[in-house]
């Protein structure tokens, strides 16, 4: 149980971390929002399978990770990291 428990909690910090990375070559911009990216991926996938457990969804489980509920938590938390994020540079200000 140990180590399914290890392997499952590692799987789906290697998975959050692909997604926070995806999600910033496809949305771009600088370099150092990809800490938030990552920071709000891990967050949204913790989130979403605790959610999966609670409300037992079993729609793609792999092992213990509630594949589809956290991965779903972790798209949402990339969103609204995006949406709540936006840096206004000085190009985008008005005078």
């Amino acid at each position: 149980m140990t180590v399914s428990l290890a392997a499952g909690m590692i799987l789906g910090f290697l998975l959050a971390t692909a997604y926070g990375a995806a999600f910033h070559i496809i949305m771009g911009g600088p370099a150092r929002q990809i800490i938030l990216y990552v920071a709000a991926a891990w967050i949204g996938f913790a989130i979403g399978q605790l959610i999966g457990d609670w409300l037992d969804i079993n729609v793609l489980n792999l092992g213990a990770i509630h594949l589809f509920a956290a991965s779903l938590g972790a798209w949402i938390a990339l969103l609204a990291a995006r949406w709540l994020g936006v840096i206004n540079t000085p190009d985008d200000a008005e005078n």
